[in-house]
């Protein structure tokens, strides 16, 4: 297996939920150290390589590398753990799925419960919520619930790991967004292998904690005050079935990125990068945002005193499941749009609406 394709693996199936990045984030960065100049990270985790740190013009590139996972909340007197979210969990997929419970001691397996389809049906309005979906983990009493290190506060992930579909596809938990860390890690690793000599500072951002509110790039924002920031998320491959084109637009994973028009977009620069996938020969599609993106563009974008920045996205298939699912294809031309766009990228380029 290449080195690029066995990091995608260990770093998409390592657990990282929201506030505990930190062993993914060593992964992330143990592939990246050879291919930047140097490194630094923040108190909450947000990993960053650069490329020229000495350089005046600052210009990043992000992904988030939080997944969604659960708290334990309640733990029964007969051993039943009842749970809460981290970041955007969902309850309806929770139930039959196999988990891992991240204690002091280390990892202790569990599953979700849920009642027989027998039973359910003299129940008609039973559905998984907050007071119905709970973790099983095999024991008697809540006593031996504890004496396996779980309490209060436990992180709680489920355990899917990657896999491919009929070789086209990748798909699992998590890609949203570890996909992301795993392109721009690439794109630091081809322009180091390429020999490419950018004219500005390179700044590889792996931003903690956009699962609860964009938090990791607020605060690195603010620490690195770049000129520009590309920033790469997923977003909804609307072709499947149940998805509302009317109101999510229309973007198909295997027909390239998706680039997105919204308040928080600097539009020079969305043109910029059009250009670019243009005179390429980049597949790419278009949506559109209303008052926010949704993502850490918006973080970086009313950051200090504003920040050209744009937003890369990956069609991804059943978002927040266990089963989400990216063309290979897309990936691929993710990371060539963004490659291409620092290379024709001017020092000190202005993209001021007006002058």
């Amino acid at each position: 297996m290449e080195n690029n394709i066995e990091f995608l693996h260990k770093y998409l199936n390592n657990a990282s939920p929201t506030g505990f990045e930190s062993s993914g984030q060593q992964i992330w960065l143990d592939y990246l150290k050879p291919h930047v100049d140097e490194w630094f990270a923040d108190t909450y985790g947000t990993a960053v390589g650069v490329i020229n740190p000495d350089a005046k013009y600052k210009v990043v590139i992000e992904a988030h590398a939080d997944e969604i996972s659960w708290f334990v909340n309640y733990i029964t007197d007969d051993g039943y753990i009842y749970v809460r979210r981290n970041g955007g969990s969902d309850y309806q997929i929770a139930p039959s799925k196999r988990v891992n419970i991240h204690t002091t001691k280390g990892i202790v397996k569990g599953i979700f419960g849920w009642p027989a389809i027998h039973v359910r049906t003299e129940e008609k309005n039973l559905q998984p919520n907050n007071k119905t979906v709970y973790l099983d983990v095999g024991a008697d009493n809540k006593e031996e619930v504890e004496k396996m290190g779980i309490h209060p506060g436990t992180v709680v992930t489920f355990d899917d790991e990657l896999m491919e579909l009929n070789g086209r596809f990748w798909t699992g938990r998590a890609l949203d967004n570890r996909i992301g860390g795993y392109m721009i890690a690439e794109v630091a690793r081809r322009l180091k292998e390429q020999g490419a000599k950018l004219p500005f500072g390179l700044f590889v951002v792996n931003a903690v904690q956009e699962e609860v509110g964009l938090r990791g790039a607020q605060m690195i924002a603010q620490r690195i005050k770049p000129d520009v920031a590309i920033i790469t998320d997923v977003c909804h491959d609307t072709n499947s079935p149940l998805y509302n084109k009317v109101l999510s637009g229309n973007q198909k994973a295997g027909l390239g990125p998706v680039l997105t028009y919204g308040p928080a977009v600097q539009n020079n620069l969305l043109n910029m990068i059009i250009e670019t996938a243009q005179r390429k020969e980049i597949p790419f599609q278009r949506a559109s945002a209303s008052r926010a993106t949704g993502t850490d563009t918006d973080a970086f974008a009313y950051s200090n005193e504003g920040v050209s920045s744009a937003l890369i996205s990956l069609p991804l298939k059943y978002m927040h499941t266990t089963v989400e699912t990216v063309h290979k294809e897309d990936v691929e031309n993710v990371i060539k749009l963004m490659m291409e766009f620092l290379l024709q990228l001017p020092e000190g380029h202005d993209f001021s609406y007006l002058r």
